[in-house]
């Protein structure tokens, strides 16, 4: 299994779709392909990016039909769909190989997922608003915490997206490694 970052819609002035996968790279790479071409299709039939719950569920009911039928093997997808739109701000959406999707405000997927979103859970409890960087570190510790182990910030990857540009990023070693720190010197 591979997680795969993949970006549908990009308008400035609209939304930003993001879609991280974790999969079977050839099921990412069809999945992405057809919903490319439903957002585009939406766009052109009503004038406006497709939104993100409307993106969520086209990709839920597409994993549902493959497991309707016999000789149609499940999709090996679970999707979380991001994106920013002007009339519901930010969305993040999960859909599973069963056809299911649920909005989430912080979720996790892969092994040990159940985990992670506890610990989500309990941090999300106290503040349900975080800062840009409460928000990284919160992410980075929740890996930290269902791992078990202190990373350097030449081994793992931060994808963020800010509602001021609203374009994918990684963040670079340095950044990570400030966010790393933050995270040692608070606990």
């Amino acid at each position: 299994l591979q997680i795969t970052v993949f970006t549908y819609t990009h308008s400035f002035c609209c939304s930003l779709i993001l879609d991280i996968l974790f999969c079977f790279p050839a099921d990412a790479r069809s999945l992405v392909s057809q919903a490319r071409n439903e957002a585009a299709e939406f766009r052109k039939k009503w004038g406006y990016e497709m939104p993100v719950d409307v993106l969520a569920k086209w990709i839920a009911d597409k994993a549902q039909i493959y497991t309707q039928h016999a000789y149609m093997r499940p999709l090996g997808v679970v999707a979380m769909v991001l994106g920013y739109d002007e009339e519901k701000n930010a969305q993040l959406f999960k859909c599973d190989p069963a056809g299911h999707f649920f909005g989430h405000k912080a979720t996790s997927a892969g092994l040990k997922e159940q985990e992670a979103i506890n610990f989500l859970e309990k941090k999300m409890k106290d503040s349900p608003q975080f800062s840009y960087d409460e928000t990284v570190q919160i992410a980075i510790s929740a890996l930290q915490s269902v791992l078990q182990e202190d990373f350097k910030a030449t081994e793992i990857e931060v994808g963020v997206v800010r509602k001021e540009d609203r374009v994918f990023r990684s963040l670079t070693t340095e950044e990570i490694d400030q966010h790393l720190t933050a995270i040692s010197e608070r606990d």
